[in-house]
């Protein structure tokens, strides 16, 4: 979006507007947008009121960060009542084209709008993570709206020649606009809220197909090496021909890494076709060619490297292959004998012998089962920590399920309207209002709820909650912006004044990468604290806060705005169905590998079970022969995995929130239950899978040579 809109890498918002021709001179910038003028006005759509920063736009598109039209069309000279509306808030309050925009301003006149179109923007974040909604206008139609000149903002873009060195333009526009400025964002900020919902989701995505890409290499490797063995006589008959050990290898490399090649090219293409159904909504660029190569040549270079080891085994076979006496190492192993000692049936002595046999394909066995059962324990880890964000969100610091923002009458009535509800525990006041970071360089959001006596009950994972004014705690993308850590004193500047404030803890922080201050709304100046901006309601424990919300409208008679806290959980919903599609695909990987693994067991054993059948073994106890020695390396690897994934998982967790600003401490491990039923899911459906080789093992027949 940002390369289709030509977007700004730097906005500013003052008070007035500024010298554009100043601004245009400042190291690095090649273009200005604006300055726009931007009006703070409410909309009311079905009783719910929204904030909304009405932005004038021309009726042509600027050269610099225009609206991308997506549905509707762009506003024409004559649209005095037109608007353009950002798609984010568009679908969250469920608006159209041709819908009424009503739009009341701060003076309290309600002027009717309709929705001309709906547009994308790589001016601002997604709604409702970044707030308020944007919306466009033609200057008439603003100017009509708000009069005022002193109750509206102007709002310039600056477009840099090199978009990642924004800090001299920024250090240049705050000398330049010595305290006008009130807040200012870049384009780097605008990009991680974006990506703020879908961090999660790409880490899952990149880790399972790491990880698949390792058991797949795993089950190329095990059934190239059995393929080879099958062909022993032909390798042999080829270097009896004349074939070097270079040529055979060569021959297996082409042979394999074509197939290799046209699994490459199908899942390129299957890979293109799902995305298209999965991201609607957005058109999909394709995928460029570095990225499309790179993916090919890495997954390329995996099934070469998987074939390389069995076809370097395959090129020393000597041209008179030996004959096919007994498996090779066929002495009882100590587990075998602990067996024997324990007195077990025979078919699982002889299956406990059997699993070892060949070391090297047991050990790949056990690998390519315990890599995907790992990534699979750690999904179940990230539905785990999901849930627990369900049924305990005050850990992610949303103990209130509730906001009510007065709407038509004093802050005062509001709150004894919210507390005389029986279900609401607590009602703390609150003002949410940006502040700029010491150099002044970028915006931080303040969030003042409760108070320092009686203080919001966050989610404090190191030092202690505020308890005093000047006090306040920290989301880890704070602290790690302003490289400062639990203890200090950091300088903010809020709507022009300086506010000092000692931070003394550290809180989970999903909104804003992190990038949050909270403290107690008696540290704030009286003209952002007074009055409350909102009042934030904790509820019992149990309490529907549907049915809470529809009571304290009746009872405001509908002069309340009261929004739902949206859980951070429910926005990652779409990861649930990410994880049971890559569980499917891992669990095919291993499944494939173990099919692999007991069809190189039947041909390596092939003259035993002749023998145990001539000796007067039953068709049952061949195969429960042959589906021990499979079960046991299936049982080693699933446990194995599944030890690792559940030692891991927590820290993984954490490491990645503390990387994206929310902080470390949200981890959390598959309980004991789930782990179990894991586990015993997926040693039975693994056995399953042993059975259809064990199957053709006790159906074969016995060779006259045996008799």
């Amino acid at each position: 979006m940002f390369a289709e809109s030509r977007g700004a890498h730097v906005w500013i918002h003052t008070g007035e507007a500024p010298d554009t021709t100043a601004l245009s001179r400042l190291p690095g910038v090649v273009e200005v947008a604006g300055p726009y003028r931007s009006a703070p006005v409410t909309l009311t759509l079905n009783g719910k009121k929204s904030p909304v920063a009405l932005r004038e736009t021309s009726a042509a598109p600027p050269r610099v960060a225009a609206p991308l039209i997506r549905e509707g069309r762009t506003l024409r000279a004559g649209d005095t009542d037109g608007v353009i509306v950002e798609r984010s808030f568009a679908r969250a309050l469920g608006l159209r084209v041709g819908a009424a925009f009503p739009v009341t301003a701060l003076n309290g006149a309600t002027h009717p709008l309709i929705v001309a179109g709906l547009a994308d923007s790589a001016e601002q974040g997604f709604y409702p993570e970044w707030t308020p909604g944007l919306a466009w206008t033609l200057p008439s139609a603003l100017a009509r709206i708000e009069p005022a000149l002193g109750r509206s903002e102007s709002v310039t873009g600056l477009r840099l020649a090199d978009g990642e060195a924004t800090l001299p333009a920024v250090h240049g526009a705050v000398t330049l606009l010595d305290g006008q400025i009130q807040r200012m964002s870049t384009w780097r900020e605008v990009r991680a809220s974006m990506e703020l919902d879908n961090r999660l989701l790409g880490l899952l995505l990149a880790l399972f197909g790491v990880t698949g890409l390792v058991a797949a290499a795993l089950a190329i490797a095990n059934a190239v090496g059995g393929r080879v063995l099958t062909q022993t006589r032909d390798i042999a008959t080829l270097k009896s021909l004349g074939y070097t050990r270079g040529q055979v290898f060569a021959v297996l490399m082409v042979e394999h890494g074509a197939l290799g090649a046209v699994g490459i090219a199908v899942g390129l293409v299957c890979g293109q076709v799902a995305a298209s159904f999965v991201l609607d909504g957005v058109p999909i660029p394709p995928l460029s060619p570095v990225p499309l190569l790179a993916i090919a040549g890495g997954t390329a270079a995996v099934v070469l490297v998987a074939v390389a080891l069995p076809a370097w085994r395959g090129g020393r076979t000597p041209p008179v292959p030996a004959a096919p006496a007994a498996p090779p190492r066929g002495h009882l192993s100590r587990l075998a004998r602990l067996a024997l000692l324990a007195r077990l049936p025979p078919a699982l002595v002889l299956g406990s012998r059997d699993a070892f046999t060949r070391r090297l394909p047991a050990f790949l066995s056990i690998f390519g089962v315990a890599i995907p059962m790992m990534m699979i324990t750690i999904a179940l880890g990230c539905w785990s920590t999901l849930d627990d964000f369900l049924r305990h969100p005050e850990r992610v610091g949303q103990a209130a399920a509730l906001v009510v923002r007065p709407a038509k009458v004093p802050a005062a009535e509001a709150v004894r309207i919210a507390r005389a509800d029986p279900d609401v525990l607590a009602a703390h006041p609150g003002a949410e209002v940006p502040a700029l970071e010491p150099e002044q360089t970028r915006s931080v959001l303040a969030r003042a709820v409760g108070t320092s006596a009686d203080p919001y009950p966050f989610s404090v994972v190191e030092g202690r909650m505020f308890a005093a004014r000047g006090e306040a705690v920290a989301g880890q993308g704070l602290l790690d912006l302003l490289d400062v850590s639990i203890g200090d004193r950091v300088r903010l500047t809020v709507g022009g004044t300086p506010l000092i404030v000692h931070l003394v803890g550290r809180v989970v922080e999903p909104d804003h990468d992190g990038e949050v201050l909270s403290l107690g709304i008696d540290s704030l100046p009286a003209k952002d604290a007074v009055p409350p901006q909102f009042y934030s309601l904790v509820l019992r424990q149990g309490a529907d806060p549907a049915t809470v919300r529809a009571r304290l409208l009746a009872a405001s008679g509908e002069t309340l705005e009261v929004a739902r806290v949206v859980n951070p959980a429910e926005r990652l919903a779409v990861i649930r169905v990410v994880i049971v599609a890559l569980i499917a695909v891992l669990a095919l990987l291993g499944l494939a590998n173990l099919l692999t693994a007991g069809a190189l067991g039947l041909r390596d054993h092939a003259f035993d079970l002749a023998v145990l059948k001539a000796m007067g073994l039953t068709p049952r106890q061949v195969a429960a022969t042959l589906v021990t020695g499979t079960g046991l390396l299936i049982v080693l690897g699933v446990v194995a995995g599944t030890v690792a994934g559940a030692s891991v998982v927590g820290g993984l967790i954490d490491l990645q929130g503390h990387t994206s600003g929310v902080g470390a401490g949200i981890g959390r491990t598959p309980s004991a239950l789930t782990l179990a039923l894991a586990v015993l899911v997926a040693v039975g459906a693994s056995l399953l899978v042993t059975l259809i080789p064990a199957g053709r093992a006790a159906r074969a027949q016995v060779p006259v040579t045996a008799r």
